[in-house]
């Protein structure tokens, strides 16, 4: 059988900006948050303002990776009904808006709705494919089986404490990018982002020619040119989130653009920046 094109996948946007010389951005909103068309419309003023790819990320009453400001918005979407069906919706409107969605979501919620359904579902609703931060590619045989019917992509995580061995297993069953943690711990925006990060690029790249894209703690657009001047992508979320937190619809959207257009601007300089020094 011919396997499935992944055209729909992440490779073609990091490639492009790889081409012009800078990092990608990713940004991460939960669907459902503050409310669903509230958090549809978010998505795709990241997509409008300067972001590549968009994690989409599924609320989930027990996300024990997330910070206090996902934890919080994961609560309200939750408390507004949202479901796992929503996130296709999601999906397809960031497709629309022209960038790939991949979806951020704990493994408990793709076992229950079946995995070949949720990859399904997902492939029909224009998804990129999945970032699985709770689970290890060791027991992901169901959902590489999955991901390779389907086309697509799969990101599986890495972190300071992984051994070389460790990395040239997880790398390798990656599609699309590996995440790389730059922190032990929580999601979270951070004053200081430390040299871990750099350290598990350039370890992640002696193993593997796969893009390396860094989250947990980016959050201002000089942390943004910081990260971008080392990784292949920029990853940010609580920082996004928060800009919804607190204030009316229409004040929130406006503030995410201009974080979002900031954040741009910073993986546009990183690369310069690092060049001319």
């Amino acid at each position: 059988m011919t396997p499935p094109t992944t055209a729909r996948g992440v490779t073609d946007v990091l490639a492009r900006c790889r081409a012009e010389g800078r990092a990608a951005l990713i940004g991460y909103l939960p669907v459902g948050f503050p409310d669903k068309p509230t958090s549809l419309e978010a998505m795709v003023t990241l997509v409008e303002n300067g972001c590549d790819i968009v994690e989409v990320g599924v609320p989930y009453s027990d996300p024990v990776m997330d910070g206090p400001t996902v934890q919080r918005a994961a609560s309200t979407a939750l408390a507004g009904g949202t479901r796992v069906a929503d996130v296709f919706d999601a999906t397809a409107a960031v497709r629309r808006a022209g960038a790939p969605p991949l979806v951020m979501t704990y493994w408990n919620l793709v076992i229950r709705r079946g995995v070949d359904r949720f990859a399904d579902d997902l492939a029909a609703a224009g998804g990129a494919g999945l970032i699985t931060p709770d689970l290890i590619p060791d027991e992901a045989g169901d959902w590489i089986a999955a991901s390779e019917r389907t086309g697509l992509d799969r990101v599986f995580l890495i972190a300071p404490s992984s051994t070389p061995e460790r990395l040239t297993f997880v790398t390798d069953k990656c599609r699309g990018f590996v995440y790389a943690a730059s922190t032990m711990g929580v999601t979270g925006a951070r004053n200081s982002l430390g040299s871990a990060a750099e350290e598990l690029v350039a370890r992640a790249r002696a193993v593997s020619d796969i893009p390396v894209c860094v989250g947990l703690g980016v959050s201002t657009r000089e942390q943004a040119a910081q990260v971008g001047s080392f990784a292949d992508g920029v990853i940010v979320g609580s920082a996004l989130v928060s800009t919804m937190l607190d204030t009316d619809r229409a004040a929130g959207l406006d503030r995410l653009a201009a974080l979002t257009r900031d954040l741009a601007a910073g993986v546009r300089e990183g690369r310069a920046d690092r060049q001319r020094a």
